[in-house]
């Protein structure tokens, strides 16, 4: 299992075999059944994830107490509330498995203090920010402002490996509409 996180973090940035060995101490494979929570808002955030198996749901309530999927993560993905590790305080989100997965598990706290220490591991965090936090999401928060829930739908319609696995609530809470709002929608592209 750990090889696959291995693999994915030389796809951003070559590490050194003594990196290699350092990260294979620090990691451990977790089982979370579906509808399990992995991180519940309000916790602080302690570890970063690695999907080897599943989906994992990125959610918070809005005001009404309706969950708000903001993303999903799918095998090979990275998963952390992030912003919440940086700022060291309790996460606005929580983790859920939308399935049952198999994580790979280590520490925010030490994978940061080994950054300090190991250049090639920095430079992967920094890949690895660049790309899917800056690359991928700023797309992402346009299409919030600009496209319609049609538009934000056939975008996610055609990412079927996600897709296929995706109840309707979960994606009518990701474009942030109703469920009738969702069939509508649905119904109209089908005509």
């Amino acid at each position: 299992m750990i090889e696959k996180l291995l693999f994915e973090m030389n796809s951003y940035a070559a590490l050194s075999p003594a990196t290699t060995e350092v990260l294979k101490t620090i990691c451990q494979v977790k089982q979370f059944k579906k509808n399990e929570l992995i991180l519940r808002a309000g916790e602080y955030a302690k570890y970063y994830y690695f999907v080897c198996k599943g989906l994992l749901g990125y959610y918070r309530p809005d005001a009404d107490g309706n969950i708000v999927y903001k993303l999903f993560f799918e095998e090979n993905s990275f998963c952390a509330s992030t912003a919440a590790i940086i700022e060291e305080k309790p996460s606005k989100f929580s983790i859920v498995a939308l399935e049952d997965v198999q994580l790979i598990q280590y520490s925010a706290k030490v994978f940061r203090e080994l950054i300090a220490t190991h250049h090639d591991l920095a430079l992967f965090q920094l890949a690895y920010l660049e790309k899917n936090w800056v690359v991928k999401k700023e797309p992402l928060e346009i299409e919030l402002k600009w496209k319609s829930a049609k538009e934000r739908y056939i975008e996610l319609y055609k990412n079927q490996s996600l897709f296929k696995r995706l109840k309707q609530h979960h994606i009518a809470s990701y474009l942030g509409v109703t469920p009738t709002q969702l069939s509508r929608i649905r119904k109209e592209l089908k005509s």
